[in-house]
């Protein structure tokens, strides 16, 4: 961040400040948007945190979620509260069409914006960036903004337990993005207090029945195994959705499960919303999926882990996809795993 000092000027003296996040928010949204939360609050400062739209209930238990206002629930709160703000920090994003109508505001308000963002391409739509599409995840950009403004001392167990969740859930449980900078910096958490074993049981150990059954009705009735490409495909119908009684967050972590076969490369998990339909895209080691899903897609995000949607409907979405592959051919089956 070039303009760092202006910015730690502005955040000398006590502002009104809100956060915000992507449309379905997930693990990192959360726990960075809180993490940063829970810093700023030290410093003096008002603080509000909001999302788009709902995230998953394995991530209520963080230390303040239960504050977060969410754009489709509670509209004309989250309205007012982007209108009037002297600062509002954007985290986990780099295009303010991920934040829907609350972008139109960001974009039409006077209020000064930081954009805290790992994900690649970021447009110029802040006054202040922070980027770096090398980092595992934007939990661990606040742990090196709070580092920048010199404050590691102010860090407490409510930002490390916020921010190793968000670190957690983006890299996979440490399976993608590691290095040796950000295992230091876990390590630094845990220093704090952060109970690594508690948090992986609160996120990942708090399944409902539905779940499980949900989860095997995917692997034995919705998956298809393409060898010729060492790809997988999943998918859920809207009347999935009706007879298992899905919800936000009831399907995260399916597309990963596919990838613990051998010889399988990446996967795709194909969805149908009220108005489109999704795709996740998974891979593994060398192979990016960020191509496929920013050329056929319209989306983008990470190496191994990206996403899009589509107009056209979950079949004709599924027969594009396989349509796609024989041109990532080579690349899928020479893939280094």
């Amino acid at each position: 961040m070039e303009n760092i000092s202006e910015l730690k000027s502005l955040l000398a003296i006590p502002k009104d400040i809100v956060i915000t996040s992507h449309r379905n928010p997930d693990g990192d949204a959360i726990g960075s948007s809180l993490g940063l939360r829970h810093y700023l609050e030290q410093l003096g400062h008002t603080v509000k945190v909001t999302v788009p739209s709902e995230f998953p209930v394995f991530l209520n238990w963080m230390p303040g979620a239960s504050d977060v206002l969410v754009y489709d629930i509670s509209t004309e709160e989250v309205q007012a509260a982007l209108k009037k703000p002297d600062i509002i920090f954007c985290l986990d994003f780099n295009s303010l069409e991920r934040i829907d109508k609350m972008g139109e505001i960001i974009a039409a308000g006077k209020s000064k914006v930081v954009m805290i963002d790992h994900h690649l391409i970021p447009e110029p739509f802040a006054d202040f960036v922070l980027h770096d599409e090398t980092a595992s995840s934007t939990s661990e950009m606040i742990y090196d903004f709070i580092k920048l403004l010199g404050d590691l001392g102010k860090m407490n167990l409510s930002i490390g337990e916020c921010l190793f969740s968000g670190i957690l859930t983006d890299t996979g449980s440490f399976k993608y993005s590691t290095s040796p900078k950000l295992f230091r910096i876990v390590a630094d958490l845990l220093e704090l207090g952060v109970d690594d074993v508690k948090i992986q049981n609160l996120i990942f150990n708090s399944l409902d029945e539905k779940h499980l059954r949900l989860l095997g009705h995917v692997l034995f009735n919705r998956m298809e195994v393409l060898e010729e490409f060492h790809t997988v495909l999943i998918w859920l119908t809207k009347e999935d959705y009706e007879n298992f009684t899905i919800s936000r967050g009831d399907t995260e972590g399916l597309v990963n499960f596919p990838l613990q076969m051998k010889n399988i490369t990446m996967v795709a998990f194909i969805h149908e919303q009220p108005t489109i339909t999704k795709i996740s895209l998974r891979s593994k080691a060398g192979f990016s999926v960020q191509e496929i899903a920013k050329k056929h897609f319209r989306g983008g995000g990470h190496k191994n882990a990206s996403g899009g949607y589509s107009y056209i409907g979950l079949r004709p979405t599924m027969r594009m996809f396989k349509s796609i592959l024989p041109e990532y051919q080579s690349l899928l089956l020479n893939n280094d795993i």
